[in-house]
């Protein structure tokens, strides 16, 4: 590590850059392709991004949305609010637009009937019941509409700031739109959070109403080690999309692809980023739990800065036998105004394995950082005017 320096990125933002050795070369590892118009692949365990390629652009969900009703769904239970055996009515207006009728993907659930949360659940992760996700939303929230709005209200509660919801099953709707980054990011969330209710993603098969039905994810028929989670697709709108999850040898890697051509090149695709990443790459420790990373600068504080620690240990996915520059930067709103607890997160960390973002994790404050006296508050008012200044009248002309 060849040390820190502190730059003003905006009138209150600072970075601090650590630059970290090469890893030891043996033989360049040729870069993955696809033909994938949206993908990103991440390390579950790591956080580290093994791949992506235009990951942050947006994308009609199509059935991929039911993910986000899930979360909603699985919250609900978790906290208490609702229980699988608790019972919803199918309205007509899910019957209608959901069910048969509509000849989308269906649970087939009766007009008028009573349905048990659980067998809701099922039907909307393992056949994504169109009709399912319907009566859960109504269930819930009492109106489609107002459930889809606390999609995206909890969406921006987890920081997927570019997922937006209109609906709760995935109908085109210019509103409706998400990233294959934010989608795998919440499939992170929801396996990490939900993991007795996320085993129904990999359910194989589902019958409701005498008809029995496949899961719709291609990858839980391949030899892969997958477990989940959603497909979709709207004929010319969408493409084919995955949000895909499996396990080897206590690795798990999450996957979404987004604009596919074929539910076949889909299928195909997402098989082969997943071989990839599983045979590619090696961990890489770079700082243990507690360890100090870096210091942010303090507003009015007892002293000038306040150091910043790992909550967790933080490793990094390599190529194997790659060379690339590990480059982190601690990035933060600046100065931090004090007091500052300790354990307070303050910072984030970010960790560039050449120009890919691998990790983005959250630091907190090493210790407790006690509020000055009036004349070191002052002293940094001045300064911070001056910083102000500066960059109004001289870095903006």
């Amino acid at each position: 590590m060849s040390g820190a320096y502190f730059q003003i990125r905006t009138r209150a933002a600072f970075i601090a850059a650590l630059a970290f050795a090469p890893v030891a070369a043996r033989a360049q590892q040729a870069a993955f392709q696809t033909i994938a118009p949206s993908a990103v692949l991440i390390d579950a365990d790591t956080q580290s991004t093994l791949f992506e390629k235009n990951a942050d652009a947006p994308w009609t969900p199509a059935s991929t949305a039911k993910l986000m009703t899930a979360e909603i769904v699985f919250r609900e239970i978790k906290e208490g609010r609702l229980k699988l055996d608790d019972e919803f009515t199918v309205s007509e207006n899910a019957w209608r637009t959901g069910g048969a009728l509509a000849r989308g993907s269906s649970m087939f659930a009766a007009l008028h009937s009573r349905i048990r949360v659980e067998d809701l659940i099922r039907g909307l992760v393992i056949v994504s019941g169109n009709d399912a996700a319907i009566v859960l939303a109504e269930g819930i929230a009492g109106t489609e509409a107002a459930f889809a709005q606390r999609m995206s209200t909890r969406a921006s509660e987890l920081g997927l700031t570019h997922l937006t919801f209109r609906n709760a099953w995935g109908k085109d709707d210019p509103g409706q739109k998400v990233t294959a980054r934010d989608m795998a990011a919440l499939a992170d969330h929801v396996i990490r959070t939900y993991p007795d209710l996320y085993r129904s993603f990999s359910e194989k098969e589902f019958t409701w109403s005498k008809i029995k039905q496949q899961n719709r994810n291609p990858l839980l028929a391949m030899d892969l080690g997958a477990d989940g989670l959603k497909t979709g697709d709207i004929d010319d709108v969408s493409g084919y999309s995955i949000v895909g999850s499996a396990i080897e040898n206590n690795q798990r890697l999450i996957i979404a692809l987004y604009g596919m051509r074929t539910a076949k090149d889909r299928a195909e695709e997402a098989r082969k980023m997943l071989q990839w990443g599983f045979r590619s790459f090696e961990p890489k420790a770079i700082f243990a739990a507690g360890d100090t990373v870096g210091s942010a600068r303090l507003y009015g504080g007892a002293s000038l800065t306040v150091p910043l620690v790992a909550p967790r240990d933080v490793r990094i996915l390599v190529p194997r036998g790659n060379s690339e520059h590990l480059t982190a930067k601690v990035v933060y709103d600046g100065p931090v105004p004090a007091p500052v607890k300790e354990g307070a997160e303050i910072a984030r960390l970010k960790v560039y394995r050449g120009q890919t973002l691998a990790v983005d994790l959250p630091l907190d404050a090493g210790e407790d950082a006690p509020q000055g006296p009036i004349y070191r508050r002052a002293f940094d008012a001045a300064l911070e005017l001056g910083q102000s200044l500066i960059q109004k009248y001289v870095f903006k002309r």
